[in-house]
């Protein structure tokens, strides 16, 4: 296991050098970033040079690169150019996120994997139709429909909730929008396990432990439902990275102030700093969280083994 840890973690050393390159030069040819600062009115070539100077875009991409990577590894991810740094942005960006990311990850796990295992189990039957024809439903709807329909009916309509998230952001305000952030993910999860479920319940280990006279529920949860799972732990694993970086919809809607907020406002106004910075960190999440699954496999399903 250590030694595939330790293999693991240096190929991912290629896989983010080579995302945050990627990354870098995509963001810088989406524009002038210096054209917006003096407002509506042109910068004059002196007032230019020095904000290029002063955020280093006077030099080439390869060597703003290098410099860029040079000073995330001390920590320093750069300054946006309203002056505040951008790792004050993430202190305040994040943890609202990941807030918003863990109640919808719960709700695919509850909600996804529970109705997944009901309708796999009663393949054909009216549940599973049903099932079946709501989250088709939830997948063609996108999610700026649903997340406006809820915020109008919830929010303006019945009083349930508060139309807008607070700054603070509590869980309670996040279960809303966490609903609608996870609900297309949520129909993949129910789909996903249903068809594990079904595929696995006309295994041999199953009929085994049915003939073994094993109650039905240790055979459902101890046998059938670990190894369904391995891949919808896959993809709720991948979702975690997208999660974060999806909710920009999401966030607009209920303003909140996460890491969607700062990157949408990020790109309307070219802040290379801002934008390439969030983005950084979510590339370290996507590769930390397919790590975690990839071992996560060995607790499911004890055939597996690292060498």
């Amino acid at each position: 296991m250590g030694r595939y840890v330790i293999r693991r973690l240096l190929q991912m050393i290629p896989v983010f050098f080579g995302a945050t390159l990627l990354i870098f030069l995509m963001v810088n040819v989406m524009g002038d970033p210096i054209a917006g600062l003096c407002g509506q009115r042109q910068c004059d070539p002196a007032t230019e040079a020095q904000l290029r100077k002063e955020f280093g875009l006077d030099k080439p991409v390869w060597q703003q690169y290098l410099t860029y990577m040079g000073n995330v590894f001390t920590g320093d991810f750069g300054t946006a150019f309203n002056g505040q740094r951008v790792t004050e942005l993430m202190a305040d960006a994040f943890p609202v996120t990941i807030r918003l990311t863990l109640v919808a990850i719960a709700f695919e796990i509850v909600i996804g994997i529970t109705l997944g295992v009901l309708t796999g189990l009663r393949r054909g039957r009216p549940v599973d139709t049903g099932v079946l024809l709501l989250t088709l439903v939830v997948i063609s709807v996108p999610t700026f429909v649903t997340g406006l329909l809820l915020q109008l009916l919830l929010g303006v309509e019945w009083g349930v909730i508060k139309p807008a998230v607070s700054p603070e952001a509590a869980f309670g305000e996040l279960i809303v929008p966490g609903l609608v952030l996870a609900s297309v993910s949520l129909a993949y999860v129910t789909r996903l396990t249903r068809t594990s479920i079904a595929e696995n319940a006309r295994s041999d280990y199953v009929r085994t432990a049915k003939a073994k006279g094993l109650p039905r529920s240790r055979v459902v949860t101890r046998h059938l439902l670990r190894n369904s799972l391995i891949p919808v732990v896959t993809f709720i694993g991948a979702d975690i990275g997208a999660l974060m970086g999806g909710a920009i919809v999401t966030e607009r809607i209920f303003n909140i102030h996460g890491v969607g907020y700062q990157l949408y406002q990020g790109i309307v106004r070219q802040n290379t700093q801002t934008v390439v910075g969030f983005v950084t960190v979510l590339v370290l999440v996507f590769l930390v969280a397919n790590l975690l699954v990839d071992l996560l496999y060995a607790v499911l399903d004890p055939r597996i083994r690292y060498a």
